[in-house]
Protein backbone atom coordinates (compact mmCIF):
# COMPACT_ATOMS: atom_id res chain seq x y z
CA UNK A 1 0.00 0.00 0.00
CA UNK A 2 1.45 3.36 -0.98
CA UNK A 3 1.56 6.08 1.64
CA UNK A 4 0.58 9.58 0.50
CA UNK A 5 3.84 11.43 -0.29
CA UNK A 6 4.73 15.07 0.30
CA UNK A 7 7.20 15.15 -2.59
CA UNK A 8 7.39 13.28 -5.90
CA UNK A 9 10.61 12.99 -7.90
CA UNK A 10 10.35 11.99 -11.56
CA UNK A 11 13.02 10.50 -13.84
CA UNK A 12 13.48 11.84 -17.41
CA UNK A 13 14.55 9.26 -20.01
CA UNK A 14 12.04 6.44 -20.29
CA UNK A 15 9.69 8.04 -17.76
CA UNK A 16 8.83 11.59 -18.87
CA UNK A 17 10.49 11.57 -22.27
CA UNK A 18 11.04 9.06 -25.05
CA UNK A 19 14.51 10.32 -25.92
CA UNK A 20 15.67 7.22 -27.79
CA UNK A 21 14.94 8.60 -31.30
CA UNK A 22 17.50 11.40 -30.72
CA UNK A 23 19.98 9.15 -28.90
CA UNK A 24 19.79 6.50 -31.62
CA UNK A 25 20.27 9.10 -34.35
CA UNK A 26 23.41 10.38 -32.57
CA UNK A 27 24.78 6.88 -31.95
CA UNK A 28 24.37 5.92 -35.60
CA UNK A 29 25.84 9.20 -36.89
CA UNK A 30 28.80 8.70 -34.53
CA UNK A 31 29.30 5.15 -35.82
CA UNK A 32 29.21 6.42 -39.42
CA UNK A 33 31.86 9.04 -38.65
CA UNK A 34 34.01 6.30 -37.11
CA UNK A 35 33.55 4.19 -40.25
CA UNK A 36 31.62 1.50 -38.38
CA UNK A 37 28.26 -0.17 -39.00
CA UNK A 38 25.21 1.53 -37.46
CA UNK A 39 23.09 -0.14 -34.75
CA UNK A 40 19.53 1.14 -35.26
CA UNK A 41 16.95 2.35 -32.76
CA UNK A 42 15.86 -1.04 -31.37
CA UNK A 43 19.34 -1.87 -30.06
CA UNK A 44 19.94 1.60 -28.66
CA UNK A 45 16.63 1.35 -26.78
CA UNK A 46 18.11 -1.51 -24.72
CA UNK A 47 21.33 0.40 -23.99
CA UNK A 48 20.09 3.74 -22.61
CA UNK A 49 19.46 4.63 -18.97
CA UNK A 50 22.91 5.05 -17.42
CA UNK A 51 24.03 8.32 -18.98
CA UNK A 52 25.56 9.06 -22.39
CA UNK A 53 29.11 7.98 -21.54
CA UNK A 54 27.87 4.46 -20.80
CA UNK A 55 25.74 4.56 -23.98
CA UNK A 56 28.77 5.43 -26.12
CA UNK A 57 30.78 2.60 -24.55
CA UNK A 58 27.97 0.14 -25.26
CA UNK A 59 27.65 1.36 -28.85
CA UNK A 60 31.38 0.82 -29.46
CA UNK A 61 31.23 -2.83 -28.35
CA UNK A 62 27.68 -3.46 -29.60
CA UNK A 63 26.44 -4.87 -26.30
CA UNK A 64 25.21 -3.95 -22.82
CA UNK A 65 28.15 -5.13 -20.73
CA UNK A 66 31.87 -4.82 -21.24
CA UNK A 67 34.35 -2.07 -22.07
CA UNK A 68 35.62 -0.76 -25.40
CA UNK A 69 39.22 0.07 -26.18
CA UNK A 70 39.85 3.34 -24.29
CA UNK A 71 41.44 5.03 -27.30
CA UNK A 72 38.31 4.26 -29.33
CA UNK A 73 36.17 5.76 -26.59
CA UNK A 74 38.32 8.91 -26.37
CA UNK A 75 37.80 9.39 -30.10
CA UNK A 76 34.07 8.58 -30.13
CA UNK A 77 32.81 10.41 -27.04
CA UNK A 78 33.47 14.00 -28.24
CA UNK A 79 31.77 13.16 -31.55
CA UNK A 80 28.69 11.94 -29.70
CA UNK A 81 28.60 14.99 -27.40
CA UNK A 82 28.79 17.34 -30.37
CA UNK A 83 25.97 15.48 -32.15
CA UNK A 84 23.76 15.25 -29.07
CA UNK A 85 24.18 18.95 -28.25
CA UNK A 86 22.54 19.68 -31.63
CA UNK A 87 19.99 16.84 -31.40
CA UNK A 88 18.84 16.85 -27.78
CA UNK A 89 15.15 17.30 -28.47
CA UNK A 90 14.58 17.30 -32.23
CA UNK A 91 12.99 13.83 -32.22
CA UNK A 92 12.24 13.31 -28.52
CA UNK A 93 8.66 13.51 -27.22
CA UNK A 94 6.79 13.44 -23.94
CA UNK A 95 5.11 10.09 -23.38
CA UNK A 96 1.30 10.10 -23.62
CA UNK A 97 -0.30 11.21 -20.35
CA UNK A 98 2.73 13.10 -18.99
CA UNK A 99 1.28 16.60 -19.38
CA UNK A 100 -2.05 15.54 -17.84
CA UNK A 101 -0.29 13.67 -15.04
CA UNK A 102 1.91 16.64 -14.14
CA UNK A 103 -1.09 18.98 -14.21
CA UNK A 104 -2.95 16.67 -11.82
CA UNK A 105 0.00 16.45 -9.40
CA UNK A 106 0.51 20.22 -9.40
CA UNK A 107 -3.22 20.80 -8.97
CA UNK A 108 -3.16 18.57 -5.89
CA UNK A 109 -0.29 20.56 -4.42
CA UNK A 110 2.42 17.89 -4.61
CA UNK A 111 5.97 19.21 -4.60
CA UNK A 112 7.69 17.99 -7.75
CA UNK A 113 11.33 17.41 -8.54
CA UNK A 114 13.22 15.84 -11.43
CA UNK A 115 16.14 13.44 -10.96
CA UNK A 116 18.02 12.07 -13.97
CA UNK A 117 21.40 10.59 -14.86
CA UNK A 118 21.49 12.74 -17.99
CA UNK A 119 24.00 15.61 -17.79
CA UNK A 120 22.61 19.09 -17.08
CA UNK A 121 23.78 20.46 -20.47
CA UNK A 122 21.28 18.09 -22.13
CA UNK A 123 18.63 17.79 -19.41
CA UNK A 124 17.74 21.48 -19.07
CA UNK A 125 17.31 22.25 -22.81
CA UNK A 126 15.33 19.02 -23.28
CA UNK A 127 12.90 19.82 -20.44
CA UNK A 128 12.54 23.42 -21.66
CA UNK A 129 11.98 22.39 -25.29
CA UNK A 130 9.28 19.91 -24.24
CA UNK A 131 7.59 22.44 -21.96
CA UNK A 132 8.02 20.73 -18.58
CA UNK A 133 11.06 22.49 -17.10
CA UNK A 134 8.96 24.89 -15.00
CA UNK A 135 6.87 22.08 -13.49
CA UNK A 136 9.73 21.15 -11.14
CA UNK A 137 10.94 22.91 -7.99
CA UNK A 138 14.30 21.15 -8.21
CA UNK A 139 16.12 19.47 -11.10
CA UNK A 140 19.05 17.18 -10.32
CA UNK A 141 21.03 16.03 -13.34
CA UNK A 142 23.66 13.31 -13.63
CA UNK A 143 26.50 15.75 -13.01
CA UNK A 144 24.87 17.91 -10.31
CA UNK A 145 26.37 15.82 -7.49
CA UNK A 146 29.39 13.51 -7.08
CA UNK A 147 27.15 10.43 -7.42
CA UNK A 148 24.11 9.54 -9.51
CA UNK A 149 21.44 6.82 -9.48
CA UNK A 150 21.47 3.97 -8.45
CA UNK A 151 23.24 5.75 -5.60
CA UNK A 152 20.64 7.35 -3.27
CA UNK A 153 22.54 10.67 -3.10
CA UNK A 154 20.44 12.60 -5.70
CA UNK A 155 17.16 11.53 -4.06
CA UNK A 156 18.35 12.36 -0.56
CA UNK A 157 19.69 15.71 -1.80
CA UNK A 158 16.29 16.60 -3.26
CA UNK A 159 14.50 15.60 -0.05
CA UNK A 160 16.86 17.67 2.07
CA UNK A 161 16.62 20.62 -0.31
CA UNK A 162 12.81 20.65 -0.16
CA UNK A 163 12.72 19.84 3.56
CA UNK A 164 10.90 16.53 3.13
CA UNK A 165 11.60 13.35 5.07
CA UNK A 166 12.73 10.61 2.63
CA UNK A 167 10.07 8.26 4.00
CA UNK A 168 7.46 10.84 2.91
CA UNK A 169 8.77 10.92 -0.67
CA UNK A 170 7.98 9.00 -3.85
CA UNK A 171 10.14 8.33 -6.89
CA UNK A 172 8.59 7.76 -10.32
CA UNK A 173 10.99 5.98 -12.67
CA UNK A 174 11.35 3.20 -15.19
CA UNK A 175 14.53 1.27 -14.47
CA UNK A 176 16.28 -0.92 -11.93
CA UNK A 177 18.57 2.04 -11.27
CA UNK A 178 15.51 4.04 -10.09
CA UNK A 179 14.28 1.18 -7.89
CA UNK A 180 17.72 0.67 -6.30
CA UNK A 181 18.15 4.40 -5.64
CA UNK A 182 14.66 4.69 -4.15
CA UNK A 183 15.09 1.67 -1.87
CA UNK A 184 18.50 2.91 -0.68
CA UNK A 185 17.01 6.35 0.05
CA UNK A 186 13.89 4.95 1.83
CA UNK A 187 11.64 6.40 -0.87
CA UNK A 188 8.56 4.69 -2.25
CA UNK A 189 8.88 3.82 -5.93
CA UNK A 190 6.36 3.66 -8.78
CA UNK A 191 7.62 2.52 -12.19
CA UNK A 192 6.44 2.98 -15.74
CA UNK A 193 5.79 -0.21 -17.68
CA UNK A 194 7.08 1.31 -20.92
CA UNK A 195 10.52 2.64 -19.99
CA UNK A 196 14.14 1.72 -20.62
CA UNK A 197 15.22 -1.21 -18.47
CA UNK A 198 17.61 -2.95 -20.86
CA UNK A 199 14.82 -5.15 -22.21
CA UNK A 200 13.86 -6.53 -18.79
CA UNK A 201 10.41 -6.34 -17.19
CA UNK A 202 10.63 -3.74 -14.41
CA UNK A 203 8.30 -5.90 -12.29
CA UNK A 204 11.29 -8.21 -11.71
CA UNK A 205 12.66 -5.48 -9.40
CA UNK A 206 9.53 -5.24 -7.25
CA UNK A 207 8.63 -1.54 -7.31
CA UNK A 208 5.67 -0.57 -5.11
CA UNK A 209 3.48 -0.17 -8.21
CA UNK A 210 3.74 -0.28 -12.01
CA UNK A 211 1.66 2.03 -14.20
CA UNK A 212 1.19 2.38 -17.96
CA UNK A 213 0.70 6.18 -17.95
CA UNK A 214 1.41 9.00 -15.49
CA UNK A 215 -2.34 9.68 -15.46
CA UNK A 216 -2.72 6.41 -13.49
CA UNK A 217 -0.86 7.95 -10.56
CA UNK A 218 -4.11 9.71 -9.67
CA UNK A 219 -5.75 6.40 -8.72
CA UNK A 220 -2.72 5.33 -6.70
CA UNK A 221 -2.55 8.58 -4.74
CA UNK A 222 -6.29 8.76 -4.14
CA UNK A 223 -6.13 5.27 -2.61
CA UNK A 224 -2.96 6.05 -0.63
CA UNK A 225 -3.00 5.72 3.13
Amino acid sequence: MIKKPEMILIDVDGTLVDSVPDLAYCVDEMMKRLGRPVHGEAKVRDWVGNGVERLVRRALIGQLNGEPNEADFEKAYPIFLELYAENTSLRSVLYPGIREGLDYLKGQGYRLGCVTNKAAQFTLPLLKDLGVHDDFEIIIAGDTLPKKKPDPMPLLHAAENLGVDPTAALMVGDSQSDVKAARAASFQIVCMSYGYNHGEDIRNYNPDAVIDSLTEIQGILENAA
